[in-house]
């Protein structure tokens, strides 16, 4: 009897080691995974998104080429770029030149090179389309390449001007020469700041975007992300100021990255398994 009592309980308590073990390993508090560079790299591409989407909806209702600018005239432009509006050809083309070398803008960034984008109509008219691509253009010295669609959808049930946005983008580090691939489809809600467009007046403009996203980072993982909670997009900061993203790098837990409540700053914190970590924006 006792040693059939013995050969029960041997593996009964082999179980419950191994159930014990593997459920303590996997607990928070030792948690292992401490990456945060993927979702440093994905911030990174959402805010060089959203600035191309700025500096281009800002050029087009500013003036032609040579024109004097302020900083009245476009807080993601410069003294140094020139304007180009082609309204005779069908679709339209505007070229936003910053010259061969590096222009500061008033936004405490150096750009260089073209932006170039094809539209059917004005940013803020319901329908019309913005295609935007790139000419030997960089950003604080980082290659940006690739194109966007921007479509204006007209007013949302909410009463706020609707656009979406297909993104295929191909960052280069300016350091390294690694390359970051980043893919999205989103929708930009326009906020705030809307009745102050015709005063060239952009400081005041604010934008709620949702969507999910795809990619490689610098060191070439793949990631996928979706945004939990609106991401705020304010034009007078070049900081995503709050929002969640739901954020899946290959091989790695889903984290949580969070951008604040509304601070224009550069930090952002990183959740994996119940433990934070506080990340530094590009």
């Amino acid at each position: 009897m006792k040693k059939l009592v013995k050969s029960f309980l041997l593996p009964v308590c082999v179980m419950f080691i191994l159930f014990y073990g593997c459920n303590k390993d996997n607990s928070p508090g030792n948690n292992t995974d401490t990456e945060t560079t993927t979702s440093v790299d994905n911030s990174f591409a959402e805010n060089t998104s959203d600035d191309v989407t700025a500096v281009s909806t800002q050029s087009e209702d500013n003036g032609v080429a040579g024109s004097p600018l302020d900083s009245s005239s476009g807080i993601h432009l410069g003294h140094c770029v020139n304007i180009i509006r082609d309204t005779v050809s069908v679709p339209h083309k505007l070229t936003i030149d910053f010259g061969t070398a590096d222009c500061f803008c008033f936004d405490g960034k150096y750009r260089r090179g073209k932006i170039l984008v094809s539209y059917t109509g004005h940013y803020r008219d319901s329908g019309s389309t913005h295609t935007i691509s790139f000419d030997g253009y960089y950003v604080n010295g980082n290659h940006v390449e690739g194109n966007q669609t921007v479509t204006n959808n007209g007013h949302d049930s909410a009463g706020f001007l609707s656009f979406s946005i297909n993104i295929s983008t191909v960052i280069t580090d300016s350091l390294t020469g690694k390359t970051l691939t980043y893919t999205s489809t989103r929708t930009r809600e326009w906020v705030a700041g809307y009745d102050t467009w015709g005063l060239h007046e952009w400081s005041d403009d604010i934008y709620k975007i949702t969507g999910s996203a795809s990619g490689t980072n610098f060191n070439g993982t793949s990631f996928t992300s979706t945004i939990t909670k609106p991401l705020v997009v304010s034009l007078s900061c070049r900081w995503i100021e709050a929002g969640t993203i739901e954020f899946m790098p290959d091989g790695k837990l889903t984290r949580t990255v969070d951008f604040g409540n509304g601070d224009c700053n550069n930090i952002a914190t990183v959740t994996i398994a119940g433990i934070s970590f506080p990340i530094t924006l590009r």
